[in-house]
């Protein structure tokens, strides 16, 4: 009954890119990626809601991730291209009980009900 499952993660150069992958079980809903360094707060990344009809993304990543969801998989992804050192961080995707819609902002890890146990990026030379 594991609800979110993250995969993807991985070592990469700064430049470099990875997609990341969240499998879903429990609906049609909106996803939020969050991440969090050592020593760090989790913070927000991006949203996507149910059927894609809006994205939310951090000003940090703008320009540089993308969302987007296969529904007949069950899956978002979270594509990440000219990574940085900055970027390195364990990566959540989590959702909040029946809400289709993104947050402003994409919401605060206090508003998700549902998380994944992570995946690692590293970006480093």
């Amino acid at each position: 009954q594991l609800q979110l499952v993250e995969s993807g993660g991985g070592y990469v150069q700064p430049g470099g890119s990875l997609r990341l992958s969240c499998a879903f079980s429990l609906g049609d809903y909106a996803i939020g990626w969050f991440r969090q360094a050592p020593g760090k707060e989790r913070e927000g990344v991006s949203c996507i809601s149910s059927k894609a009809f809006s994205t939310v993304y951090a000003d940090s990543v703008k320009g540089r991730f993308t969302i987007s969801r296969d529904d007949s998989r069950n899956t978002v992804y979270l594509q990440m291209n000219s990574l940085k050192p900055e970027d390195t961080a364990v990566y959540y995707c989590a959702e909040e009980k029946y809400r289709t819609d993104c947050r402003e902002g994409g919401g605060t890890q206090a508003d998700y009900d549902y998380w994944g146990r992570g995946t690692q990026v590293t970006v480093s030379s």
